[in-house]
C-alpha cells in the first residue's frame, strides 16, 4: 500500500493493520521524500528502509493500493500458536442448560435481602384499639 503523510512524505509497505483512529501498521515500509538541494531548484527523491511502523492516523492524508493482495497460501514455517479456535462469545456456553449457571440462582443467604420469614405476609387482627 502506498501512504502519504501530512508532510509530504510517501511511505509504500505491507498493510497489516488498522484502528477506529486510522493509526496503520506497515511492515517492509520504505519511505520516500523530496529534497530540494541548497544551490538549485532541483528537486532529488530520497529513500530509505523503515521496516515495520505505525503511522498516527492523524497524519494520513491519502492511502493507495500498489498491489492485490498475496495470493499464496502460508509458508509451513508460520505456525498458528497453542490452543484450539473457539467462539468467543459472552462466556456462556452454546448448549441449553438445565440450570441457571453459579452465581446467577438468585441471592446468597445472608446477603442483600431479608430472610424468606421476615418476607411472609402478617396477620392483622380486625379489632378496634383496646
Amino acid at each position: 500500500v502506498r501512504v502519504t503523510v501530512s508532510d509530504s512524505r510517501v511511505m509504500v509497505g505491507t498493510f497489516m493493520a488498522f484502528d477506529k483512529y486510522m493509526n496503520m501498521v506497515l511492515s517492509d515500509c520504505e519511505e520516500y521524500r523530496k529534497i530540494k538541494a541548497k544551490g538549485s531548484d532541483e528537486e532529488r527523491e530520497a529513500k530509505r528502509m523503515l521496516g515495520l511502523i505505525i503511522l498516527r492516523g492523524e497524519t494520513v492524508v491519502s492511502m493507495t493500493a500498489e498491489a492485490p493482495p498475496p495470493s499464496e497460501p502460508r509458508k509451513a514455517g508460520q505456525q498458528t500458536g497453542p490452543g484450539r479456535g473457539q467462539a468467543a462469545g459472552r462466556g456462556v456456553p452454546v448448549a441449553p442448560l438445565q440450570s441457571a449457571p453459579a452465581g446467577l440462582t438468585g441471592p446468597v443467604k445472608g446477603v442483600g435481602a431479608p430472610g424468606a420469614a421476615q418476607m411472609m405476609p402478617q396477620s392483622v387482627g380486625r379489632g378496634g384499639p383496646a
